[in-house]
């Protein structure tokens, strides 16, 4: 296959309509934590705000300045991240991550959506951005978490 036609399987129609489309987009006022993440590689950033409530995520905002693919991955996550728990979230990550590294499965539901990213297997400089908004939500989410644990 040629490299026009592996990087329009990439970007499918599909992932360029997720892009355009990111759902929670922006900032939260006086959220309870926020994070922001960087892809040294290609320096992609996604800040994430969130708040929980009796342990699951009840209010999220995401800024993405992020290729088009971490855009994807961000609307994924938006689409699916209201009333996750912490554990929820890290388990995502830890099988997007698998995914994408040694084809390893699909995440399991509500998390499916990332199936359509499954073409970036071969693109490893993408993995980073692809991971960026899970990053970031699981670091905010673990870290109210741990606050409320204590």
């Amino acid at each position: 296959m040629s490299d026009n036609a592996q990087m329009m399987k990439l970007y499918s129609a599909r992932i360029l309509a997720l892009a355009a489309d990111i759902p929670h987009q922006g900032r939260l006022d006086a959220p309870q934590s926020s994070v922001k993440r960087r892809s040294p590689l290609c320096g992609s950033t996604v800040t994430v705000d969130l708040d929980m409530e009796d342990g699951r995520v009840s209010r999220f905002a995401q800024e993405v300045k992020a290729c088009a693919l971490g855009q994807a991955a961000a609307a994924i996550l938006g689409q699916v991240v209201i009333g996750r728990s912490a554990g929820e979230l890290a388990q995502a990550r830890a099988q997007l991550h698998a995914m994408l590294t040694e084809n390893g499965p699909v995440p399991d539901a509500p998390f499916q959506g990332y199936e359509v990213l499954i073409p970036a297997r071969d693109y490893r400089n993408r993995h980073a951005s692809i991971l960026l908004a899970l990053d970031a939500t699981v670091e905010a989410a673990q870290t109210l978490s741990a606050q409320a644990a204590s």
